[in-house]
């Protein structure tokens, strides 16, 4: 593409073809509520009419009709007229939209926001946080039941007000914000389909209107998680950088009620994190947009802590066995269909304890991963890194970083970034019906006007620019877009400290590679002593601070931050042991309650006249109490981990177009070729897309050149398969490659058998066996001579081993 091409003309969102009501005025009669919508640009209004007449059910209809200010004023001035006998029509409220309606034991209630303020803008679409929510009883006094103003019904009204909704929840009326950005400019899905996404909170609390009114105009999809937005420069240009993290309504609650997977594979703490670049451009000229998406969630195993508020570290405990590990299969194939493939999964906890808890679950990952792995093709396999980063963070902060950062590298080389150009103004009919890439009627796949280029080094990433006598007279030589495909999938046990640590390292390799691929730097690589590292470190912690509190209840463990910082190393322990405080009593004494406010809100548990009250079971998760076929039994069911209750919508992992029972390598087979959420995301055709793969400006035996292997195989690393498979130990790398300084375990009681500790901690499951030779062990100090024999060359460079190589290539285990 040449920069003669033209660039697809995108709707200006402000326009008002675009059909977004964004402002609105409630009125009321004794019989009905009157809802007024109007576009931005006050071109149209819309009337909604909601009965008040029913005491129980929910009746809504929308007038067909587009009506003009002065129509609409007329309109208004009969109704009142009409009604003139019962006290006319009365104003009530502005409102900016609906989050939904709700409804307990007695009638419903609409939920709307009286309030907003503008938090950032993507592509000239505005992101709107809450500033304020109503709860309004939807029938009239006078026809409300006696349960309106019952003791339970008051009770789940306050708890339901306890979901703050001025807190972390984000939405926008013209831009999907709970897809990526590279799902909006390649998936034409619109309207009522968006809200059944997994990051849409009010997806429940919004089903009755929309299956109505078969629109969403009237309603607001709510994302929970984070967004930041900045400015931010380098070298004169400008940029906007934006950090918006999204969590899954799928099995989501607090910390220790919600752990591990569940059994259609949705895991607790699942958060999508996407990093947005766009440069500012010159009035007119083409803009240049990039993002790059990564993934947390809990460890998709069966397995729970129990709240404790005499022990601040309870027991790990691996609740049930799954011998096919069926539902860690599931989690797997989903990322695949959201992502497309490789997926890199890094896990950041302990290999080594004195009383095992951590090391239990990593045992039992490895094993999950290598049996799902059998099944799998070689180019389709999980990549699966071990880092024990607690362990590394006894040293510099800064070392911890760089080695992460090396992780990143590697992992941003396979699943590349997306970039493209378009124009200023992306509207939604560009936007969000993929107006920039078409869609091919035969094949169903993504394509784009003259995209058949791959770049295969670092040089051809650059965005060539010639500079005029001034900004606006810019050439801009217009690139192919480039896409991600697979994603970095990171973890420790709680998801939250040590996880946004290294997703901070993997967001400033990527802003590097997303500021040279918009040509505002010469190099893609960011020092840590480079002010942008210290910006791109302060959204992170933010982003980290909130999620926290969202999951465990206190701010994140910023430790590493603050050193990095060089902040005061009395005043970072003292911080760090307030949050545990912190942490721990919100853990003990607030998380069930709060855990029940999240089921009220997502649809999980429904109250029922004659059925138990929520806070009378004895436990948050596990319970279906439905009313939504007067056949269906209601009841109550006890497990250990599903913590799937009552809901519609949450059909296990499937999609109109692939389903649940898909083996996971024939979707890797199937080709995902870009960000899905519960279908292949971008179908495409190889032959008309470029897919980019980052490869580091070094040769790949060059790019970890200050890393040595580790000693030999040590036993705390021994890989547990309790199938008696024949372990092919060629297929692991257990150095601490990332670390200049080759540091052993640091506990040598760790070299002991795993086989009596884990059956302490199984539920329902077998012994993890564990076996190891003399030569799989060997000496500490003789194995370190002969890995520093092996990995030297004549010029001192290091080489890596096969066993990591066979990595890179093929996928299997990699332990650190």
């Amino acid at each position: 593409m040449n920069s003669e091409t033209e660039l697809p003309n995108l709707v200006d969102p402000e326009q008002p073809n675009s059909c977004f009501l964004q402002k609105f005025k409630l009125y009321e009669t004794r019989s009905k509520f009157y809802m007024i919508g109007r576009d931005k640009s006050r071109t149209f209004w819309r009337v909604l009419k909601i009965d008040r007449l029913d005491p129980s059910e929910l009746n809504i209809l929308e007038d067909p009709a587009t009506y003009s200010d002065d129509e609409c004023y007329d309109l208004l001035k009969r109704i009142h007229e009409g009604n003139k006998s019962m006290g006319g029509l009365k104003f009530i409220t502005i409102c900016y939209g609906i989050v939904g309606f709700v409804k307990f034991l007695g009638p419903y209630y609409m939920l709307i926001i009286t309030k907003r303020r503008k938090i950032g803008v993507i592509c000239g679409h505005t992101i709107y946080a809450i500033s304020k929510s109503e709860m309004i009883p939807v029938p009239n006094p006078a026809v409300r039941s006696k349960l309106a103003n019952s003791k339970n019904e008051n009770r789940y009204k306050k708890l339901l007000c306890t979901v703050d909704l001025t807190k972390d929840f984000f939405f926008s009326y013209s831009y999907s914000v709970m897809s990526s950005l590279q799902k909006n400019l390649c998936d034409n899905k619109t309207g009522p389909i968006l809200y059944e996404k997994m990051f849409v909170w009010n997806e429940f609390l919004t089903r009755g209107i929309r299956n109505s009114l078969k629109n969403t105009l009237w309603t607001v999809a709510l994302v929970y998680g984070f967004f930041k937005q900045v400015n931010l420069s380098v070298s004169g240009r400008d940029f906007k950088l934006t950090l918006i993290a999204r969590r899954s309504r799928h099995f989501a609650g607090t910390r220790y009620l919600k752990r591990g997977v569940n059994e259609k594979g949705r895991v607790a703490n699942d958060v999508e994190t996407e990093q947005i670049v766009i440069e500012d451009a010159a009035e007119g000229s083409p803009v240049q947009i990039s993002s790059i998406v990564q993934n947390r969630g809990s460890i998709p195993l069966f397995w729970s802590q129990e709240t404790s508020r005499l022990n601040i570290k309870p027991d790990i405990i691996l609740s049930r066995k799954d011998h096919n590990y069926e539902a860690t299969r599931l989690h797997f194939e989903n990322l695949v269909q959201r992502y497309g493939d490789p997926i890199i999964i890094l896990n950041l906890i302990k290999k080594c304890e004195k009383k095992p808890r951590e090391t239990i679950l990593r045992a039992e990952f490895a094993n999950a991963i290598t049996y799902i792995n059998k099944s799998l093709t070689d180019a389709s396999r999980l990549r699966f890194l071990h880092w024990d980063l607690h362990k590394h963070a006894r040293g510099k902060a800064t070392n911890v970083l760089t080695d992460l950062g090396r992780v990143a590298t590697f992992a941003l080389g396979l699943t590349g970034i997306f970039y493209c150009q378009v124009t200023p103004n992306l509207g939604p009919e560009g936007l969000l019906k993929g107006s920039f890439f078409e869609k091919n009627d035969d094949s169903g796949k993504c394509l784009q006007h003259s995209c058949s280029r791959k770049y295969e080094d670092d040089d051809s990433l650059e965005t060539e620019i010639s500079n005029g006598s001034d900004d606006a007279s810019r050439n801009y030589n217009v690139r192919s877009p480039m896409f991600q495909k697979g994603v970095l999938r990171t973890n420790c046990i709680d998801c939250l400290d040590r996880t946004n640590v290294a997703q901070y390292a993997y967001g400033l390799v990527g802003l590097g590679h997303q500021l040279h691929a918009l040509g505002i730097t010469e190099s893609p690589d960011i020092d840590l002593d480079n002010p942008l590292a210290e910006d791109l470190m302060r959204v992170y912690e933010a982003m980290g601070d909130t999620l926290a509190l969202q999951y465990g209840g206190s701010a994140a463990h910023n430790k590493i931050f603050s050193e990095t910082r060089g902040q005061w190393k009395a005043a970072t322990q003292s911080q760090e042991f307030f949050r545990t405080l912190q942490r721990f009593y919100s853990n003990a004494y607030m998380d069930a309650e709060k855990q029940d406010a999240i089921n009220v809100f997502l649809g999980h548990y429904q109250p029922l006249q004659g059925k138990p009250a929520l806070w009378e079971l004895d436990s948050d998760q596990h319970y279906n109490v439905g009313r939504r076929n007067d056949n269906v039994r209601s009841f109550i069911k006890r497990s250990l981990s599903d913590g799937h209750m009552l809901s519609e919508s949450d059909s296990p992992i499937a999609s109109a177009d692939v389903g649940h029972n898909q083996p996971l390598s024939e979707i890797a087979q199937g080709g995902s070729k870009g960000i899905s959420e519960s279908a292949p995301a971008i179908s495409t055709c190889e032959s008309e897309i470029s897919y980019c793969r980052f490869t580091s400006p070094m040769p790949c035996k060059q790019l970890f050149s200050g890393m040595q292997e580790d000693q030999c195989l040590q036993s705390d690393n021994i890989f547990y398969d309790e199938h008696d498979y024949d372990c092919n130990f060629s297929n692991f790398l257990n150095s601490d490659w990332l670390s200049s300084s080759g540091n052993s375990c640091e506990e040598e009681t760790c070299g002991r058998s795993f086989a009596s500790v884990s059956s302490e901690n199984l539920v329902n499951g077998p012994m993890v066996e564990t076996s190891t030779s003399v030569s799989e062990s060997g000496s500490t100090k003789k194995g370190k001579e002969q890995c520093e024999s092996e990995l030297s060359d004549d010029n001192g460079i290091l080489e890596y081993s096969k066993s990591f190589m066979n990595w890179v290539d093929n996928g299997e285990l990699l332990f650190l």
